[in-house]
């Protein structure tokens, strides 16, 4: 019970009354909500990420197979998708200033302690657990939003906060990567461990709980920006707790789910074994494979900024159009990074960028900001923790998929590895092709302002 009392959100303070400082608050904790949900949860991705960038070490060493790298793997997103759903339904409850700084404490702490041992148990256990603590960072992100940011505007701020994951997988395939090459692969995880410890304190020290609790209004009434569907009228009257549950209800929200999910295997498929492809397929040395991927990441940033603000500008916050345009583009750049001719890497380097500028788009959308849209503004982490149970989940699937058609793709001649990527590219083109059908289906769902 301490411990629920401990991360509860804080009690409402009496209303101020003076406009200017109300102006002056809203403004000053805006900004230190925005820096501290993108800087802290990009930072916290390179705990994440760390496996992805010492695959090889760990397969050329004779320490994991591909298969097992695949199990280990799936360890992390199971454990990450149902620490989404749960620690969703928490977050709206929360207190995200303490909640935020914890989950990054800990995932640290774990990455600090890979590594004291190579035992398949051990790595599945903690990797499995780095994902729980991993959980806490997008509910707490989307409920801050929620709960800063207006709906007319949440889309611009919502692409802006999605670069967080971009800046993540830079720092990991280059910061990490140079660790890895420089240190040996324990490295990949002890850097991250470090880092992030520092920031847990730096979150907590910048982060804010709900306006109410600084005395001043919501920031629909700051803004003047209210609901108008009769939908989103009768959301206001419910309890967290009722409005939770509706999200159950809405047919809209299970298929973009399954969108997401089939979007999720095509990125966790890149993050996770696109160190080894461009290494075994393409030719490309341990940090010519990260810079390929910074490439994806750099435009991914680009990606999320450009959706948002497509969305809410060009669509008035209609997310299905930009949702096809950047849909279209993720497909047609992996066909070209798969089946484009060999000896161009101007080429490849040019399906990358339009690859992470399509894919990071999507993720903004699908993996979060239109689930936000179509569900009650009180269930915000909730939504996003339905959501990502379906992305992650299948991004395990995924990861146990792939390493099992890699492994069964893989020949030793002269003891030397042999790789065959045909049926695992196929999978991974397949599932973008899924969630673009799926996504467009949602044409007309309906938002709840």
């Amino acid at each position: 019970m301490k411990l629920f009392t401990f991360f509860a959100t804080g009690k409402d303070k009496p209303p101020i009354k003076d406009p200017q400082l109300i102006n002056k608050l809203f403004k000053q904790s805006r900004l230190s909500v925005m820096l501290a949900i993108t800087l802290g949860y990009g930072f916290a991705y390179t705990c994440r990420l760390g496996l992805s960038v010492v695959k090889k070490p760990l397969i050329d060493g004779n320490i994991f197979t591909a298969d097992q790298l695949g199990m280990i793997g799936s360890g992390i997103f199971y454990g990450y998708a149902f620490g989404k759903l749960i620690n969703g339904f928490l977050a709206d409850h929360a207190n995200v200033k303490k909640y935020l700084a914890t989950g990054i404490f800990m995932s640290a702490l774990i990455n600090l302690t890979m590594g004291w041992s190579t035992a398949l148990w051990v790595w599945i256990i903690l990797w499995g657990l780095n994902g729980w603590f991993q959980g806490f960072g997008a509910p707490s992100g989307i409920v801050s939003l929620s709960q800063w940011f207006s709906n007319s505007e949440r889309g611009r701020y919502y692409g802006i906060w999605s670069t967080a994951h971009a800046l993540g997988e830079g720092l990991t395939f280059i910061g990490s990567a140079a660790l890895v090459g420089a240190l040996g692969w324990r490295a990949g995880f002890w850097g991250p461990g470090i880092l992030c410890i520092l920031v847990a304190v730096a979150v907590y020290l910048s982060m804010r709980d709900r306006p109410q609790t600084m005395g001043l209004p919501s920031v629909a009434e700051w803004k003047n920006d209210f609901a108008v569907s009769q939908n989103a009228k009768s959301d206001q009257k419910k309890t967290v707790w009722q409005a939770q549950r509706t999200i159950l209800k809405l047919p809209a929200i299970w298929v973009l789910g399954l969108s997401s999910a089939t979007m999720y295997m095509t990125r966790y498929a890149i993050n996770s074994w696109g160190f080894l492809y461009l290494q075994e397929a393409k030719g490309y040395s341990f940090v010519m494979a990260g810079s390929m991927l910074l490439l994806n990441t750099l435009a991914g940033i680009a990606g999320c900024l450009v959706f948002g603000y497509a969305s809410d500008k060009l669509f008035k916050a209609k997310r299905p159009p930009v949702n096809l345009i950047f849909a279209l583009l993720e497909v047609m750049a992996l066909c070209v990074l798969f089946f484009g001719p060999e000896g161009k890497p101007i080429l490849i380097i040019g399906a990358f960028l339009v690859y992470g500028f399509g894919l990071n788009g999507l993720v903004t959308s699908l993996g979060g900001l239109f689930a936000v849209d179509i569900a009650p503004k009180r269930a915000a982490g909730a939504a996003l923790g339905f959501i990502g149970v379906f992305s992650y989940v299948a991004a395990a699937i995924q990861e146990r998929i792939s390493g099992h058609l890699i492994e069964k793709g893989t020949t030793i001649i002269d003891g030397v590895r042999h790789y065959d990527f045909s049926t695992p590219i196929i999978f991974w083109i397949g599932t973008s092709i899924v969630s673009l059908i799926l996504a467009a289906s949602l044409w007309r769902a309906e938002t709840r302002d």
